[in-house]
């Protein structure tokens, strides 16, 4: 068993070496539906693990350069930087595309008081859109964390909605998302913007600009979302 005092510190140094960072956290309650842990008994606290703008991407980089191409590096890299860290300090590592899939959009809420844009995800109020979870650490123990409260929503202040007038197929309403309409057109002969500078209704949005994703970064999201099926 590792030692959790003090721990939460230094997990936050191991994943920052790989330009990740610790998300937020919460001890699970007595109430919870709580995923299995490092010794197989229900976890009893979790630390949520993700970027902030694009941080990750040259650690990736130099990762991938020397691995076999595959369908999904960044998983994978993601994967074995936050497993690693995981065997270190005692914890069980799991991925949001782990199946059956865990409800890490409710974890993070939960973690970091945040709540959903109108393009489904999580509005932060420093990083904006630009941001992502990759993955979630559970421990046996209790840690020295707690729920982070919810602040001012800023997609509530913004009168103009810019993410939902940019889309050239109205990918994103009130009625949800049109994933079918946004995969044709990404797809298409008209969807070049798209594949090579990102979704245009998140580089839309006015908040938390100085962490938006370069455009390569864009370019290989949106290029693995219009290789999926569908």
């Amino acid at each position: 068993m590792i030692a959790l005092a003090g721990s939460v510190d230094r997990i936050a140094a191991a994943l920052h070496a790989n330009g990740l960072v610790l998300r937020g956290g919460f001890n699970f309650t007595p109430g919870d539906a709580r995923p299995t842990g490092s010794s197989g008994a229900p976890a009893a606290a979790l630390l949520l693990v993700g970027q902030a703008g694009a941080a990750p991407w040259p650690h990736f980089l130099r990762w991938r350069e020397k691995q076999l191409p595959s369908a999904n590096p960044l998983d994978s890299w993601s994967c074995e930087v936050i497993g690693a860290v995981a065997e270190t300090f005692g914890a069980k590592a799991v991925s949001p595309s782990d199946k059956p899939y865990l409800p890490f959009q409710q974890w993070a809420m939960r973690a970091e008081g945040l709540r959903p844009s109108p393009l489904g995800i999580l509005m932060h109020p420093q990083y904006g859109l630009w941001h992502a979870y990759r993955g979630a650490l559970l421990f046996d123990d209790e840690l020295p964390v707690q729920a982070a409260e919810s602040g001012p929503h800023l997609c509530d202040t913004c009168v103009e909605k810019p993410c939902l007038k940019s889309c050239p197929v109205d990918a994103h309403s009130a009625q949800g998302f049109a994933y079918q309409s946004c995969l044709a057109h990404v797809r298409g002969a008209n969807g070049e913007p798209c594949r090579s500078g990102g979704c245009l209704d998140r580089n839309a949005c006015p908040y938390g600009t100085a962490y938006r994703y370069p455009p390569e970064v864009q370019a290989f999201h949106m290029a693995s979302f219009a290789a999926v099926d569908g």
